[in-house]
């Protein structure tokens, strides 16, 4: 049964029903469930997330001079293979490396396609960052 307010607006003197509730509860539980699976799935293929670690950085770096297995790799770095392999899934899920089984091993390469948007965002800094600069050369010498 709906009473008026004083504003003329219809309001429910009763609650609505439990059903209603429990199917808004559903809904609004799945909803917010695949949202957190589509977080962890974009964070799983952001290549800002991947090079944020100090670690698959000089992966990467290494990997510029050629091709190499995690095995080779761990033996560059204080880390173990394990934690190496990690830093690689990471890296592949990126798809900032690729890999190719050969024969029982699998080596790794760089693939720089996905750095572009990484180069692209740091563009926008560094035009800014050199016209403050011209901007506060200019300042400076006219004092």
């Amino acid at each position: 049964m709906a009473a008026l307010r004083r504003d003329g607006c219809a309001m429910l003197r009763h609650s609505p029903s439990p059903l209603a509730f429990d199917r808004l509860t559903i809904v609004r539980s799945y909803v917010i469930n695949q949202l957190q699976i589509m977080s962890r799935i974009a964070a799983k293929t952001d290549p800002f997330r991947a090079i944020a670690d100090p670690t698959r950085r000089a992966i990467l770096d290494r990997l510029r001079a050629g091709p190499a297995n995690a095995g080779t790799l761990a033996a560059d770095f204080r880390s173990s293979r394990p934690a190496v392999s990690k830093h690689l899934r990471v890296l592949r899920e990126a798809r900032l490396v690729v890999d190719t089984k050969v024969g029982r091993e699998r080596l790794y390469a760089v693939n720089p396609v996905p750095l572009q948007s990484v180069a692209g965002w740091l563009e926008g800094y560094r035009t800014f960052w050199q016209a403050s600069l011209m901007r506060l050369k200019r300042n400076l010498e006219e004092k």
